[in-house]
């Protein structure tokens, strides 16, 4: 019973950190930020914070890496085939996810965002995408593939963006949807039915 009171009290406490540091991360560049201000906010003291994180850039890489583990367990819960017949399937996870975590994802594919963060969520889409299309599609010529990839992959990153900065107005199942149509149709989707 006691390890389950004080596990639930270590994830309050970096869930309290982690929202101050999102907080913070509004305002400024991570170089920018202190232990003593994201503990002050939390009403925290300092040595609670050395408890779990080296230091900011600690805090902030701990949070990156849960939000690309999330991020992988999303890509890898559909099979190559099951995606080419539904692509909205995958979408609606990664977006979901998104959802989830809109706080952190939005700061850091932001202004004051991580680019590292960013070449590492292009880097496991690329995989699930390398693995799934050659599978699929078998393309003897890899330079458009890579082209496909980037213009692809650039423009989700593009759509999430725009999500996030827009409120969230859409279900994920429905921007799913919208990137799927994008993806399958091209500019077909803008001409009048």
């Amino acid at each position: 019973m006691r390890d389950e009171t004080q596990d639930r009290r270590v994830r309050k406490t970096r869930q309290q950190l982690r929202r101050c540091l999102a907080i913070l991360l509004k305002e400024k560049k991570i170089q920018e930020i202190t232990v003593r201000e994201i503990t002050e906010m939390a009403d925290l003291n300092r040595g609670t914070f050395y408890l779990h994180y080296r230091d900011v850039f600690d805090l902030l890489e701990q949070i990156e890496k849960e939000l690309l583990s999330g991020l992988d367990a999303a890509l890898q819960k559909y099979q190559a085939n099951e995606i080419r017949e539904k692509p909205s399937l995958v979408f609606t996870e990664v977006f979901q996810y998104t959802k989830e975590n809109a706080d952190m994802v939005q700061i850091l594919l932001g202004e004051n965002g991580d680019l590292n963060f960013v070449n590492q969520v292009k880097a496991l889409v690329r995989e699930k995408c390398l693995k799934d299309w050659m599978e699929l599609y078998r393309s003897q010529d890899s330079q458009i593939f890579e082209a496909y990839y980037a213009f692809i992959v650039s423009g989700c990153l593009g759509l999430v963006t725009y999500w996030l900065e827009s409120g969230m107005k859409e279900s994920p199942e429905d921007l799913a949807c919208i990137c799927q149509e994008i993806m399958m149709k091209g500019v077909q989707i803008l001409l009048a039915p």
